[in-house]
C-alpha cells in the first residue's frame, strides 16, 4: 500500500502548467513545509519540505485557491523517479501525487508562530472556508461547479 497523509503550509504559490493538445490538463506543483513532531537534540522546530503534484481538477483548484502560507492537508501517494539533467547527472526525485487536498484552517486563523514555517499571511484573494456558527464550514465562492453533489 502506498498512502501519504501530510499537512503543512505552502512555501510559495503553486506553479501550474497545462499539457498540450486538445484536452489540456492542469499540472500544479507546490511544496509543503511540514513540521516535524519531535526535535532532535537541541534543534529548534524543524520542517520537512515535501514536493507535491496535483493533476486535472485538483491542479486547477490549487491554482485558483492556494497561496503561499496557506495551510492544507493532502492525501496521496509517494512517487519516485529520475531524470538526467543538462549536465548529464542523474537526478532522483520523490514527490506526493495528490489524490485529495483541502484547507486545514479557516481564513483568519493563519498563525505564524505555529511551527517553524510562518509563511506570511494568506492573500485576501485566496478564499478559504470559514467556520460558521453552526460548526459547519462555508464553501468558498466560485467552486460550486467542482462539488460532486450539485
Amino acid at each position: 500500500m502506498n498512502k501519504a497523509i501530510i499537512m503543512g503550509r505552502l512555501t510559495r504559490d503553486p506553479e501550474v502548467r497545462y499539457t498540450q493538445g486538445e484536452n489540456q490538463m492542469a499540472i500544479a506543483r507546490y511544496t509543503l513545509a511540514v513540521d516535524r513532531r519531535f526535535n532532535r537534540g537541541g534543534d529548534e522546530n524543524t520542517a520537512d519540505f515535501i514536493p507535491c503534484v496535483a493533476f486535472g481538477k485538483a491542479g486547477e483548484f490549487a491554482e485558483r485557491y492556494f497561496r503561499k502560507g496557506t495551510k492544507i492537508a493532502v492525501t496521496g501517494r509517494i512517487q519516485t523517479g529520475s531524470y538526467t539533467n543538462k549536465d548529464g547527472v542523474k537526478v532522483y526525485t520523490t514527490e506526493v501525487v495528490v489524490e485529495e487536498q483541502e484547507f486545514a484552517e479557516s481564513k483568519g486563523s493563519n498563525n505564524s508562530s505555529e511551527g517553524s514555517f510562518g509563511g506570511g499571511m494568506m492573500s485576501q484573494s485566496a478564499p478559504a472556508p470559514m467556520a460558521a456558527a453552526d460548526g459547519f464550514m462555508n464553501i468558498p465562492d466560485g467552486i460550486d461547479e467542482e462539488l460532486p453533489f450539485n
